[in-house]
């Protein structure tokens, strides 16, 4: 009989010992936001309620019976009511004074923040007995968005992608569409400010040879939170003034039912072009541009948000286009750099007066004056050479001489014969 006596009163006294036992409580708070440590006990009187944290007390509460349980939850206007607030928390702890006698001893803390991390435990003492419950305190500082932008300061294109205020510590990695064989090489920074936030700041070199890679880059948290993910794409194209144009845009295949905003820029402030609500089906566009764009609704939920520029004019219609695809935790963003080319400017450049004519006499005259040049050079070197061969100047006036005075002979005897013919007749003609 002993034995089942000690077994029923062990029986007994668990039973009686995990009645009061309440389960952990795991809460997550979030930065700068309000954040609820739950507590509930049977109800009694003249109830005590005490918060340690670490088993430090950082709030106290007492309630007499006297209160009214259906004063407000401003525990500062009542006189019966005794607190003690640590100065970790002073000034951002409370909890709701009608609630207490209905067994409701939760704790509002504030504007939490990182320091608020830890286990807190809930003690309430009332006529009935003690109650003790335990709650662990995570608090965090989720993924609020992603930038994804394409820089040059390093000297070379590259990607950069940042994510600010975040806790714990985010993992990024990177991807392409299509993909690519060559190895990614990022280069993650992450710096904690004096809150323990930390700022993300992820760079890619641009791949060469590759323009029209889409670059994906996706961040996820350790806590188990959603992932997000953005990608941008960036391209060039060029049109002519008055002649209809397309420009592209295409969301990745992971974007469904997205929102889609096309948005002008032309080194000012970007200029909202237009909106479409895959779901609603709705398409709003701003009066400047309602004439010169179209896009077509029924291609927008399969990933085709292509715009078509319409009469486009080189001074309004030249410069940046931003489409983006937009959906919870998702992002993809396409920038195209437009050139409206002006046919005025190049019938101006084309009726332009040549001045390449002039560079050709200039080399005409350049070509005339070297060709007399060496004319003249080649005359005064035949002049200086005559000049220097005296023997051979002498033999030909030597030559010269004798076929003179040959000459010279000649006639002198031609005219002496001559002379005597006539002579001879003269005298014949007298003896006869």
């Amino acid at each position: 009989m002993s034995l089942i006596h000690t077994w029923a009163c062990l029986l007994l006294w668990v039973s009686f010992a995990t009645q009061d036992k309440t389960p952990d409580v795991a809460v997550t708070c979030l930065v700068s936001e309000e954040c609820v440590l739950p507590c509930s006990f049977q109800p009694g009187s003249k109830e005590t309620i005490e918060w340690f944290r670490q088993d430090v007390v950082v709030y106290k509460f007492k309630r007499d019976d006297g209160d009214d349980d259906d004063d407000d939850d401003d525990d500062d206007d009542d006189s019966s009511e005794e607190h003690f607030k640590h100065e970790q928390i002073a000034g951002r702890a409370s909890v709701f004074p009608h609630l207490i006698s209905r067994g409701n001893a939760t704790l509002i803390l504030r504007k939490s923040s990182l320091k608020d991390r830890g286990t807190y435990r809930c003690h309430v003492s009332t006529s009935q007995g003690e109650h003790n419950a335990k709650v662990i305190v995570k608090v965090e500082a989720p993924i609020q968005g992603l930038s994804l932008e394409l820089t040059r300061l390093s000297g070379y294109e590259e990607m950069k992608c940042t994510v600010r205020n975040v806790f714990p510590a985010p993992r990024v990695t990177w991807a392409t569409e299509p993909p690519t064989f060559e190895d990614l090489r990022p280069v993650t920074r992450m710096l904690a400010d004096k809150q323990g936030l930390y700022t993300v700041d992820s760079r890619l070199k641009r791949l060469n040879g590759q323009p029209d890679l889409i670059y994906i880059c996706k961040v996820t948290t350790s806590y188990g939170g959603p992932a997000w993910t953005t990608s941008l794409r960036e391209r060039e194209i060029r049109g002519s003034q008055g002649k209809d144009l397309t420009i592209p845009c295409y969301a990745p295949p992971y974007l469904n039912n997205p929102f889609l905003h096309w948005s002008f820029s032309n080194g000012e402030d970007p200029s909202h072009i237009l909106t479409y609500d895959s779901q609603s089906g709705h398409a709003v566009s701003s009066p400047p541009w309602e004439n010169h764009v179209e896009l077509d609704g029924f291609r927008v939920p399969f990933g085709d948000g292509s715009l078509r520029l319409m009469d486009p004019k080189h001074s309004e219609h030249t410069g940046s286009y931003t489409c983006v695809f937009s959906a919870p935790y998702n992002s993809h963003t396409e920038r195209t750099d437009v050139t409206i080319d002006d046919p005025v400017g190049q019938r101006s450049i084309s009726k332009a007066p040549s001045y390449w004519w002039i560079v050709g006499l200039v080399i005409a005259v350049l070509v005339l004056a070297l060709a007399c040049m060496l004319a003249y050079l080649k005359m005064r070197g035949n002049t200086s050479k005559a000049r220097n061969d005296p023997e051979e100047v002498t033999e030909l006036h030597l030559v010269k001489d004798s076929a003179a005075d040959s000459n010279l002979n000649e006639s002198s005897c031609l005219t002496t014969g001559s002379t005597n013919g006539q002579s001879g007749l003269q005298t014949g003609t007298q003896l006869t």
